[in-house]
């Protein structure tokens, strides 16, 4: 009966699209094409079309650095994530309430697999990265959805300021 449950649940799981990962793979790489769907917070990027690259850290004292960015309506970034931990930890990059769901996702089902464009699962002493294209103006947020890391505050804010009167962050 409990393989039944199992195989019930696994099979409303994969319904419902979400994913789940073998152990702490690294999926930083993009397993297929860029899908390229408009969110609040942006759309993915093309790499060409970067013209700066913001560099992250991220530690097992559940910070990132810089913590804090802001960049220019209509800008394509390249977010490269170093891992200096010794932990899992990803960036994801949202709107609060949508990394507030995804965490709550996250503490129920650990090993859910992360395959979006504003997401990147980084191992230990790995780099990940991230093309995108901040298109909307406002304040959004990033943030360590492994369970656990983002109720320990590991969380950043993202100023996309309108294109009339940004001024980037330094690179």
């Amino acid at each position: 009966m409990k393989s039944i449950k199992a195989l019930m649940l696994a099979s409303t799981l994969a319904l419902s699209g979400v994913a789940f990962a073998h152990g702490d793979e690294d999926h930083s790489e993009p397993s297929g094409p860029i899908r390229k769907e408009q969110k609040d917070w942006g759309i993915a990027g093309d790499a060409r079309a970067a013209k700066r690259t913001l560099i992250f850290k991220m530690t097992d004292d559940m910070h990132f650095t810089p913590d804090r960015i802001q960049v220019k309506q209509g800008e394509t970034v390249r977010i490269s994530i170093k891992n200096d931990g010794k932990l899992m930890h990803e960036f994801v990059l949202g709107t609060k309430k949508e990394l507030d769901e995804h965490a709550a996702l996250m503490v129920k089902f650990p090993s859910m697999a992360h395959d979006e464009p504003y997401m990147a699962h980084v191992a230990p002493g790995k780099t990940g990265e991230i093309v995108w294209t901040f298109n909307r103006a406002g304040d959004f947020d990033f943030a360590c959805l492994v369970a656990d890391h983002y109720e320990a505050g590991m969380v950043g804010k993202v100023k996309v300021v309108a294109s009339s009167s940004a001024k980037p962050s330094p690179p």
